[in-house]
């Protein structure tokens, strides 16, 4: 057996060529980091986002504000008097000019700039509009309305020109306002978002963390449990609590126990049963060739002697074999029977065994689904433990019927019986059956037809009286059942 290689944090390639370096070991960190990574990221471009959409929000609103402020003017104008004196503007631009800014307060950050015949004609500001009136007065005369941006000391702007005349003189206003102001406010609930981001990231980092423990403990639990594990003790199993993926893989990895725990039990009960079992026939033949001598007649009774122990070590090793392959998938061809044709098939090969007075005591009628062969193999074995306990003349019956979905086939003898401690254990390998008559057997056939029963997920049942004989019944499922290992 060679040694397990060492953990060294690092995944094989398919290539073979030895394990892929991991720069970030353990799964869990790994999940944490990936899942960190994308948080990240999609956070990052939506607080990008967010801050693009409320500062071209923005801008469109101080747009529209700025529109609605060139409006003002233009209705004043349309309206031809002054809306505080009342007085006729009589074509006059420069009245328009002064009305309109008589009657208009500029906020923070704004300007409004007016030209006359293509010079500035007066400016108004509000608070903190710093340079703005200048930039905008550089932009001039216009001759169709028009919007866009200026660069001023305290930021960019943004500014709405319309173009007006009257009595034959032509002028323009220009209304702009900074956006540094109305951005501060997008600044300050981008910050705010990015905090809450924050919180978020590190609340969703610990749920990951707590999260990714769990689903990470059945591996956990798995590679201890493989750690564990060693040919001496396969007991061990991974504790299941989900029925997700890993449920599942758990689930797949103790039932690989389990078929691994059934064949080392196998193989150490076949290795104590063969060291058992061949010891006496080994002893014989061994004691019969170092006294063999050169008379013939005492070596043909020796080679008589060793020819019938091999015989006998043959057919225990057959069985053996046999009951090894019980617990294999492919014990079983299982396909559908007359219990009617295989009652009296058995019976007819049943009867060969011995001279006994045989006899047929109930032929069931239907049909079940199991393997032909083994359930033959199984009576035929009860037949002949018959056989081998009773006399010459003594009764012998087969029987079978179907009754509450279940098939029964049973063997009666008019034997000495079982006592009933002996009938717990009978079908124990070597345990045999006690009785008048030897048997000469492998101490096999009761196990082997247990075996069989089991297959087919059904059962052997036993009921004997001491001095009044012995019936032994094999009790399977009428219909195809999910236990029965089929090849």
């Amino acid at each position: 057996m060679t040694d397990a290689a060492p953990a060294t944090g690092g995944a094989t390639s398919s290539n073979g060529e030895g394990p892929r370096r991991v720069f970030i070991p353990g799964m869990r960190t790994r999940v944490l980091v990936s899942f960190l990574v994308l948080l990240v990221v999609s956070t990052a471009a939506s607080v990008f986002v967010l801050r693009e959409v409320l500062i071209s929000r923005i801008d469109d609103e101080i747009t529209e504000a700025l529109t609605r402020d060139t409006d003002e003017l233009e209705a004043i104008s349309q309206e031809g008097r002054d809306p505080q004196t009342g007085r006729a503007f009589n074509g006059s631009l420069p009245r328009i000019f002064d009305a309109y800014l008589n009657q208009t307060t500029a906020s923070e950050g704004t300007a409004v700039v007016t030209f006359v015949n293509g010079r500035h004609y007066e400016s108004e500001s509000g608070p903190g509009a710093g340079s703005l009136p200048a930039a905008l007065a550089k932009i001039g005369e216009i001759d169709e309305p028009g919007d866009g941006g200026v660069s001023t000391d305290l930021g960019p702007a943004r500014y709405v020109a319309v173009p007006i005349t009257a009595g034959g003189q032509s002028g323009a206003m220009i209304v702009g306002q900074l956006l540094e102001p109305e951005r501060e406010q997008v600044y300050d609930a981008v910050q705010i978002a990015i905090g809450v981001s924050i919180v978020v990231l590190l609340l969703a980092s610990l749920f990951i963390w707590l999260a990714a423990g769990r689903a990470v403990a059945p591996l956990q639990a798995l590679a201890g449990t493989a750690r564990s594990i060693s040919d001496s003790d396969l007991s061990q199993r991974i504790p299941v609590r989900s029925g997700d993926e890993i449920g599942q893989l758990g689930h797949t990895f103790n039932d690989m126990l389990d078929r691994l725990e059934t064949a080392f039990a196998d193989q150490k009960e076949f290795l104590a049963d063969v060291s058992h079992e061949l010891r006496t026939p080994i002893t014989v033949i061994r004691g019969y060739l170092e006294t063999l001598g050169d008379d013939p007649r005492e070596r043909r009774e020796a080679i008589a002697v060793i020819q019938d122990e091999l015989d006998r070590m043959n057919r225990f090793v057959d069985d053996l074999m046999l009951l090894v392959r019980a617990s294999r998938p492919d014990f079983l061809r299982p396909q559908r029977l007359d219990l009617d044709l295989l009652t009296h098939e058995i019976f007819a090969k049943a009867r060969s065994l011995g001279d006994r007075r045989w006899s047929i005591d109930h032929v069931g009628v239907g049909i079940i689904e199991a393997d032909s062969q083994r359930i033959t193999q199984a009576v035929m074995n009860l037949a002949l433990n018959a056989v081998q306990h009773t006399r010459s003349g003594e009764g012998i019956a087969i029987g079978s019927e179907i009754k509450d979905s279940e098939a029964r086939l049973w063997v009666r003898d008019e034997g000495p019986g079982i006592a009933p401690a002996e009938q717990e254990r009978i079908f124990s390998r070597f345990e045999g059956r006690a009785g008048e008559v030897g048997s000469g057997g492998t101490g096999l056939g009761l196990a082997i037809v247990n075996a069989i029963a089991e297959a087919h997920g059904g059962r052997v049942g036993l009921t004997s009286r001491l001095g009044d004989g012995a019936t032994f019944e094999l009790v399977l499922p009428v219909r195809h059942q999910e236990g029965m290992r089929a090849g």
